[in-house]
């Protein structure tokens, strides 16, 4: 965002975006923070919750799938399901905290300063 006549951009400006920015992104690593979310498998006798942090917070298993003579594909639906709740709390996390940073990649957060040619943005 330049000024008329190719100026430098408001300074004050990209100073109050930034901190709107931090602002928002301390709200939304709360957000995160306090957010459980659920995975399954098999049909749902099988339920991870992990937090927005990706903690794996609880395991449910239907004592009906238990069969001590098959543990293997116990563990397989214990492994898809905290796949399942992690793969969810990664899609939540992309949500909340794509929509703020998600500008920075092509200096569209920060108006006039393109990408600075700095790695990753």
């Amino acid at each position: 965002m330049a000024q008329p006549g190719g100026g430098m951009p408001d300074m004050q400006q990209i100073m109050q975006q930034a901190q709107q920015m931090q602002q928002q992104m301390l709200e939304a690593q709360e957000e995160m923070a306090n957010a459980e979310v659920t995975g399954t498998a098999g049909g749902g006798k099988v339920t991870a919750t992990v937090s927005g942090e990706l903690q794996l917070k609880k395991l449910d298993i239907d004592p009906g799938i238990v069969d001590p003579e098959d543990v293997e594909t116990l563990s397989d639906l214990v492994v898809a399901a905290v796949r399942d709740a992690t793969g969810n709390a990664q899609q939540l996390q992309q949500e909340k905290l794509g929509s703020i940073t998600g500008g920075l990649g092509g200096g569209e957060g920060l108006p006039g300063m393109g990408n600075l040619g700095l790695p990753g943005m």
